[in-house]
């Protein structure tokens, strides 16, 4: 798909902001080419389903950021097509709605800061993606990118080669439709590993943020120890932009309050091609893919292409604990009954004990595989004070702070642990702390592998300028082959 003079596929922010200062595009045509893009091979051809609702003012919007073009001080996200999640409120005429039919009527009257946060630096909402339903907390019976109300989302790059479900969860459709060149850039959110895995499962980079940098105010929960919404993006450097937009104080989301003084609102000076050199980087050889000959090749080689680099790559390990939490569960009761509780009235359900039995009224199209996850997490406590939910949560933190990735960069000095895909996304995420992953090649199927680094709170830059340097090194990268189906 391309306009008159404009290429989209693979295109990045700098090369649309040149695009718009050399006269050769508008927002308005590059609205409308995204969703010829998105008509074309979401909706037809291989029908990847990615996208759940285009928003029916993005067309009206972009004309009006094209008026004003040139005027004030007005930064890279400037008339950029992005995609939000669709557990992200907007205040318009697209629903948000986790996926669920229980909630196909929750048209919001408030804008998630998120969201806010977006369209104040120019950036066009061009619609909603499919997820796996309730952000993959309702079964794992059924495969990830699967709703209810949205159907299946494929992996661009599994058609008719490997299981094309295979598209990794929950924010599926914001890795599928950014790896497919539906937008430029996707928001995602993440509880643990749900922006890691459909980044790398479909060869973008994905940045899950320590959580307390991005606000949750108006975003569907999870839990609140752990959720996050991130960026997702074809290149390090469209998500570093896309990060430094997201960051802010919100009176409405306390953990943002640990922020200040930490967040930044522009990381671009931290996309460095030196960013490698002199770094200390551990990994745990038992959190690679070693059952798979080719994935563990891939890492292998990317392992090489770091030390390379600069690098110093020590083998580390990283303890491992056997505790079974249910912090996810108790937080996710409370939290969501809480959000239900502030939605409009047309919407059926108002507490996590509606959304069970409206699902139980109607099983075969609400819930094909269940919902084993809502009807463990209803029998627990929504009490903040639960002792067990508290002894819970102190040994998550425990675990995965002082006793494991904090342990582990203190005893080695190290910038950053390197993991495989998603496969050490546990441990930062109860922690709190942030991941970035970068795509490292294909197996001979086309399967996506992704690196992914992780390190201590609030050292998103120093990940970038990891990243950076590793992306730019190798250029792994390809765009899937969608004009075949």
């Amino acid at each position: 798909m391309e306009t008159s003079t404009f290429k989209l596929i693979e295109t990045t922010i700098e090369d649309i902001q040149q695009a718009f200062h050399d006269n050769k595009l508008t927002s308005v045509e590059l609205v409308q080419a995204y969703l010829d893009q998105i008509e074309a091979f979401d909706r037809n051809g291989p029908k990847i389903n990615s996208v759940l609702t285009i928003n029916p003012d993005a067309l009206e919007i972009a004309a009006e950021l094209d008026e004003k073009r040139g005027q004030n001080n007005q930064g890279p996200l400037y008339g950029i097509p992005v995609l939000l999640k669709d557990n992200i409120e907007t205040a318009d005429l697209m629903p948000t709605t986790a996926g669920a039919i229980a909630l196909e009527e929750n048209f919001a009257k408030e804008d998630a800061f998120v969201a806010k946060q977006l369209r104040n630096v120019g950036a066009i909402i061009l619609g909603k993606v499919n997820l796996s339903e309730w952000a993959y907390f309702m079964s794992q019976d059924g495969p990830s990118g699967y709703s209810s109300l949205g159907g299946q989302v494929l992996n661009p790059y599994g058609i008719g080669v490997f299981k094309a479900e295979d598209v990794g969860g929950s924010s599926s459709g914001t890795g599928a439709a950014i790896a497919s060149n539906f937008a430029v850039v996707g928001v995602g959110t993440e509880t643990s590993g749900s922006i890691l895995s459909p980044a790398s499962a479909n060869s973008i980079v994905g940045i899950k943020p320590t959580v307390g940098l991005i606000s949750r105010s108006r975003i569907i929960p999870i839990a609140e120890s752990q959720d996050t919404a991130g960026p997702m993006a074809r290149t390090v450097t469209d998500a570093a932009i896309l990060l430094g937009a997201m960051t802010g104080v919100d009176e409405q989301d306390s953990a943002t309050q640990k922020s200040a003084g930490q967040a930044l609102t522009d990381y671009t000076p931290h996309l460095k091609k030196d960013g490698l050199s002199g770094a200390r980087i551990g990994v745990d050889l038992s959190f690679l893919n070693n059952e798979a000959p080719e994935e563990r090749a891939i890492m292998d080689e990317a392992i090489e292409q770091i030390t390379a680099l600069g690098a110093t790559v020590i083998e580390v390990a990283i303890p491992k604990s056997s505790f079974q939490s249910d912090v996810l569960w108790y937080e996710f009761k409370r939290n969501v009954n809480d959000y239900l509780r502030t939605t409009p009235a047309k919407v059926p359900v108002k507490s996590l004990a509606d959304v069970i039995k409206f699902n139980k009224q109607d099983p075969e199209r609400r819930m094909k595989f269940g919902q084993v996850e809502l009807e463990k997490s209803q029998t627990l406590s929504d009490d903040p004070n639960d002792s067990t939910y508290l002894e819970h949560r102190e040994t998550d933190l425990r675990t995965s702070t002082s006793e494991g990735l904090d342990l582990v960069v203190k005893e080695h000095q190290l910038d950053t642990l390197l993991f495989q895909n998603n496969r050490g996304a546990a441990m930062p995420a109860k922690a709190g702390y942030p991941s970035i992953t970068v795509p490292a090649g294909y197996t001979s199927s086309g399967h996506p592998v992704g690196v992914t680094f992780s390190a201590q709170a609030f050292s998103e830059a120093r990940l970038i300028e990891l990243a950076y340097s590793y992306e730019q090194a190798t250029m792994k990268r390809k765009a899937p082959d969608l004009e075949s189906y």
